[in-house]
């Protein structure tokens, strides 16, 4: 069972990898390919298995940037599915699928009872080698800025220490 402060700190990832307003005209992030714009929304139609979608990337001049996998509320990289399918005995890439495989990288990270006792920073950066967009990542793409997590944290219900 996802605690509330778990679902505040997924709901922060989905903001922080997909954000607001590509949300908004998705499955709530969960149907969302890599490169998708809330202008110009990349989405799959069947949940009953990883996308196995592999995106060219361009930035805005539209030079390659690189290629990716990546899909769901977690953008999650198809090889990472593949083991985590395997290892968490998922049946497909449904919304809860995704969700606990999140929970599952989230935990290897170390940061669930950082998440449970409010310790928000502490938690983003235990968990900024697994997803791109959070501060300190490291993997030279955008990473939004800890204030602004902490606020879509707080909205979705989380709570700080």
């Amino acid at each position: 069972m996802i605690t509330h402060q778990q679902q505040a700190f997924l709901d922060m990832i989905a903001h922080s990898e997909i954000g607001p307003a590509l949300l908004a005209v998705s499955d709530d992030g969960y149907n969302v390919i890599v490169g998708s714009t809330a202008a110009k929304p990349i989405l799959f139609d069947s949940y009953r298995d990883h996308p196995r979608r592999l995106v060219t990337l361009h930035d805005q001049r539209g030079n390659e940037v690189g290629r990716s996998t990546a899909a769901g509320r977690y953008q999650l990289l198809m090889r990472y599915f593949d083991a985590y399918k395997a290892s968490l005995n998922l049946h497909d890439f449904a919304p809860e699928a995704q969700d606990a495989i999140a929970l599952q990288q989230i935990r290897e990270s170390k940061a669930l009872l950082d998440i449970e006792a409010g310790r928000f920073a502490v938690a983003v950066a235990k968990c900024a080698h697994i997803w791109a967009s959070l501060p300190g990542a490291g993997y030279a793409q955008h990473e939004n800025k800890l204030a602004d997590l902490q606020t879509a944290f707080l909205k979705s219900g989380g709570v700080l220490a």
